[in-house]
């Protein structure tokens, strides 16, 4: 008698180990992801409906059904985050992605010392955010501070200005900051693009009389729409659920506290946990209304 399986291909015996092996490899991704991400997020949902406060945290507490979400739909404070939230998004985001075509445009020609300049430009978005937020708030110290020393020195101030601290100054510096530390993102992804763009087309852009700015309409434009759309569509979402930026640079004073701040504060200075978790549920459900349209217009 032939032995059980003696009959099965080696291509097909082949073909289940490796299955076997790819579960193996990914089990320990998928436990990670279920404690990380699935977990918290079933946690959140139940807490958005129950009366969680600092002395039911971590126990029993009662059901509250939609008491939560109508408290967080109801408050002024929310709808004032909101409006600062998409200012700050619309803005920042804008502003990277701005800078970042200007310095794809930039280093994409050769030039002596190409190299040092693109990493140069990569250090806003890869050093830590604890270090350039504080080098931030140094700089816009209202009395140590070297833009203020720069300004008075240069006569454009009479004194100091609390950049930081003053409507709607602090706003416009969270939103250059957004700009400044995440344009090489959307660098990274134009000039990747911009290598991409056969050469022949400016050769012959140039044969027919085409300058600079029209090159750059007809034959760079075209190209790049695509990746600008996709790299603004993907920064808008990150930065309406960003926090550590603004809250290392003015903490939501001076009218600049958004929507992941709102949730902070209710939370952790409110302690009304269960309103905080309804609140972070409204903002995923409009993350993922706005995300899933975006997702499948862009992504392969």
């Amino acid at each position: 008698m032939r032995p059980a399986g003696a009959d099965t291909h080696p291509a097909e015996a082949l073909r289940r180990a490796e299955e076997r092996l790819a579960w193996a490899l990914l089990a320990l991704p998928l436990v990670s992801v279920v404690g990380v991400v699935a977990f918290p997020l079933v946690y959140n949902l139940w807490t958005s409906l129950h009366e969680v406060r600092l002395g039911t945290l971590g126990g029993p507490a009662p059901f509250a059904g939609l008491a939560n979400y109508l408290r967080a739909v109801t408050d002024p404070e929310l709808w004032r985050a909101v409006a600062v939230t998409v200012v700050y998004a619309l803005a920042g985001v804008t502003l990277s992605v701005g800078l970042g075509l200007a310095a794809a445009l930039a280093v994409n020609r050769p030039f002596r010392g190409r190299g040092v300049f693109r990493a140069l430009f990569l250090f806003p978005y890869v050093a830590p955010a604890v270090s350039v937020a504080f080098v931030w708030r140094w700089l816009l110290d209202p009395v140590y501070g070297a833009v203020n020393w720069a300004l008075q020195r240069a006569g454009a101030v009479d004194g100091p200005v609390a950049w930081l601290s003053t409507e709607p100054l602090a706003l416009g510096a969270v939103v250059a900051f957004e700009g400044w530390r995440y344009f090489p993102f959307a660098m990274l992804f134009v000039l990747a693009r911009l290598q991409a763009v056969p050469p022949e087309l400016y050769e012959a852009a140039r044969v027919d009389g085409a300058g600079p700015w029209q090159r750059f309409r007809h034959v760079t434009w075209p190209e790049l729409r695509g990746v600008l759309a996709l790299v603004f569509a993907v920064r808008f979402l990150w930065t309406v659920n960003k926090f550590d930026d603004v809250f290392l640079l003015t903490g939501g004073a001076a009218g600049t506290r958004v929507v992941p701040l709102w949730i902070y504060d209710t939370a952790f200075r409110l302690h009304d946990f269960g309103t905080a978790a309804a609140g972070s549920a409204l903002l995923l459900a409009l993350l993922l209304a706005a995300g899933i349209p975006l997702c499948r217009r862009w992504l392969p």
